[in-house]
């Protein structure tokens, strides 16, 4: 599998993950489509966090992590609001929305 995202093939997992991050937002709009999820700027929100998270740390957080992470930047987010923009898992389908590789296993950081 893999996605065209501006006339350039980029490689995928056998899960529909990328095997190198791309940080393009077309990407980002690309594999959301093939997810099917309607972008909002709710969803951008996340995807910028877990951006920021894999940049700094190299990979993305768990979802433990990652509900205590977005709701310091948004009180009002909580467990019910990311499953609503990531109904497959929000610390597994946001990072692959997000154009970022596979999440690390069980634990994160």
């Amino acid at each position: 599998m893999s996605y065209n995202i501006n006339g350039v093939e980029h490689e995928t997992d056998d899960q529909g993950y990328l095997l190198e991050p791309i940080f393009d937002d077309d990407a980002v709009k690309v594999i959301a489509a093939a997810e099917g999820i309607a972008l909002s700027e709710a969803h951008w929100v996340v995807v910028n966090y877990l951006r920021d998270e894999y940049r700094e740390h190299g990979h993305t957080p768990n979802f433990r992590n990652m509900l205590k992470g977005m709701t310091a930047l948004n009180p009002e987010m909580d467990s019910k609001s990311l499953y609503d923009l990531f109904p497959i898992g929000p610390a597994k389908q946001g990072p692959k929305v997000a154009g970022l590789p596979q999440p690390l296993g069980k634990g994160g950081y």
